[in-house]
């Protein structure tokens, strides 16, 4: 098949840039010819606030962009990942419009959620499940700011009533079961989503004698840094903390951590495969954390926070 996937990239690499990374290669691997549609949010840095805005409602540089690709490439299939905040809805109008079906993978909340993960402050929040997200506008969910939480509740709601969620896209990808009813839920049609979890694809681990918990993530509050950091006080064993971010500070002066900092694939594995167990102690909902596929990859038990669809 000719399979063009659709990313919009993210300013700081999480999972699913890895995600889109691996799904390519393993497609590529099996005799597909994958094509990658992609802009990059740290483009975010030469628009005017206005202009962030516009594109992220509906992007009609993207949506000329992928008419002319879908012309010149042809492809079988659209694969979308984040389309936020550049790339927009506009890419799902562009493909029906060229009569290429186009499968959607379901990362985050975001459709359902302008903060992405049901959380707010520090507690699960569904106000906006199935209803019109003003209430995330009104409370700033989105990165604490009233003005870009109003563009993407604005973004939303334009584009439920415009039917582009019901009508344009053609399969939905939901990463876990409870993911796909939360959608269900929240109003996507149900008949087209369909459960695929992430993966991962590595030579299996040699074997080392196993110490200590280990973290893996961003240090920000929805991973649950906080209640690590109160865990790992009271706890008579070393953690490992790889990862970096604002929450890191709650973590300095605990004596069972060592913060290890940012590492590469490699180096996680191999901190993966000298653990006891991996630490998951997400406050919010997460949906399939490739840090967790990784771990039972590797061999690693995962004790992880009964929230969501972790249990």
């Amino acid at each position: 098949m000719r399979i063009l996937i659709v990313h919009n990239l993210y300013q700081q690499r999480g999972g699913e840039d890895a995600v889109v990374d691996a799904e390519t290669d393993l497609l590529t691997s099996r005799g597909h010819d994958v094509h990658r549609f992609t802009r990059h949010n740290d483009d975010l840095e030469r628009l005017g606030l206005a202009s962030a805005a516009m594109q992220a409602v509906w992007s009609h540089r993207t949506a000329r962009a992928m008419s002319e690709t879908i012309t010149a490439w042809r492809p079988d299939v659209v694969h979308a990942h984040n389309t936020w905040s550049l790339i927009s809805p506009s890419v799902y109008w562009a493909a029906a419009k060229a009569g290429v079906p186009t499968v959607n993978t379901l990362h985050n909340f975001r459709l359902l959620c302008p903060q992405a993960t049901f959380l707010r402050n520090n507690t699960i929040c569904e106000d906006c499940l199935g209803h019109v997200p003003w209430r995330g506008a009104v409370r700033s969910c989105y990165r604490g700011s009233r003005a870009q939480s109003a563009v993407l509740a604005g973004m939303l709601t334009l584009h439920a009533a415009l039917g582009t969620y019901q009508h344009k896209v053609t399969r939905y990808i939901a990463l876990t079961e409870f993911a796909r009813r939360k959608f269900i839920d929240g109003g996507l049609p149900e008949k087209r989503i369909v459960v695929k979890p992430n993966f991962v694809d590595f030579s299996a681990p040699t074997t080392h004698a196993r110490e200590g918990f280990l973290f893996v993530g961003r240090l920000s509050p929805e991973k649950g840094v906080a209640l690590l950091a109160q865990a790992a006080a009271v706890a008579a064993v070393r953690v490992r903390v790889a990862g970096t971010g604002a929450d890191a500070r709650l973590l300095d002066g605990v004596p069972t951590v060592q913060q290890l900092g940012a590492l590469n694939g490699d180096s996680v594995r191999r901190e993966m495969e000298c653990a006891t167990a991996l630490v998951l102690p997400s406050i919010c909902y997460e949906n399939l954390p490739r840090t967790l596929v990784e771990a039972y990859a590797s061999g690693l038990p995962v004790i992880a926070s009964r929230l969501g669809a972790l249990p």
